[in-house]
C-alpha cells in the first residue's frame, strides 16, 4: 500500500498522544522517529501538530524571548516539535465559569485534512480518537485517498482502526517512545 511516489500529509492530535504515552508507558513520544517510520521513504508534503496552550505558556514564552533562563516545559515541548520540522497549530485552553476546561482540535484537524487532501495521495492521522471515523470514511470513499491511522493500540477506538487502510501501533515502532 505504501508507495515511494505517494505525497503524504500527517496530522497529529498531540493531546491524544501525549496523554496516552504518559499514562500507558510513562514515556514521551519521539516525534522524529515516529515521522520517519510513518513516512517510510515517501514524499512529505505537510506535517501539522495540533496543540493546546495552557494559560501560563504565553507568559513563559515572553520571559524566554526576553532573555529569561528557562522556558516552561510546555514551551520547550513546542520548540522541540518545531525543531522536528512539524508545523504547529495552537489553540488556548478554554476555562469555563465552573472551572471546567475544554480544548480540542477535532474540527480544525478534520478541515485541514480535507482541504489538503486535494494535493495528497495518503493522509496519516496520528490519533486514537473515534470521532475521526467519519473523516477517514470521507477521505477514503469521497476523495479516494489512502488513509493511515497511527496511535497506541490500547487507547485507539476499534472502529477507527477498522476504517483506516492501515493502522500503525506507535508502541511497535522502535525508538518511538522515550522512557522517563
Amino acid at each position: 500500500m505504501r508507495q515511494k511516489e505517494q505525497r503524504v500529509g500527517i496530522f497529529i492530535d498531540v493531546q491524544n498522544l501525549y496523554h496516552s504515552a504518559k499514562n500507558l508507558y510513562k514515556a514521551r513520544v519521539n516525534f522524529k522517529e515516529l515521522l520517519k517510520n510513518l513516512l517510510s521513504g515517501r514524499k512529505l508534503i505537510r506535517v501539522i501538530a495540533y496543540v493546546v496552550r495552557a494559560e501560563h505558556v504565553d507568559q513563559a514564552s515572553r520571559h524566554a524571548e526576553n532573555g529569561a533562563k528557562s522556558a516552561s516545559p510546555e514551551a520547550t515541548f513546542f520548540d522541540a516539535l518545531k525543531q522536528a520540522g512539524i508545523e504547529l497549530r495552537m489553540k488556548d485552553i478554554q476555562v469555563f465559569a465552573g472551572g471546567a476546561k475544554k480544548a480540542d482540535w477535532d474540527v480544525g484537524m478534520a478541515v485541514d485534512a480535507i482541504r489538503m487532501a486535494t494535493f495528497l495521495d495518503a493522509v496519516i492521522l496520528v490519533t486514537g480518537d473515534g470521532d475521526f471515523v467519519p473523516l477517514v470514511d470521507y477521505l477514503k470513499w469521497g476523495m479516494g485517498r489512502v488513509v493511515e491511522v497511527s496511535a497506541f493500540s490500547k487507547t485507539t477506538n476499534s472502529k477507527l482502526k477498522e476504517s483506516a487502510d492501515q493502522f500503525i501501533a506507535i508502541e511497535d515502532i522502535p525508538k518511538a517512545l522515550i522512557r522517563k
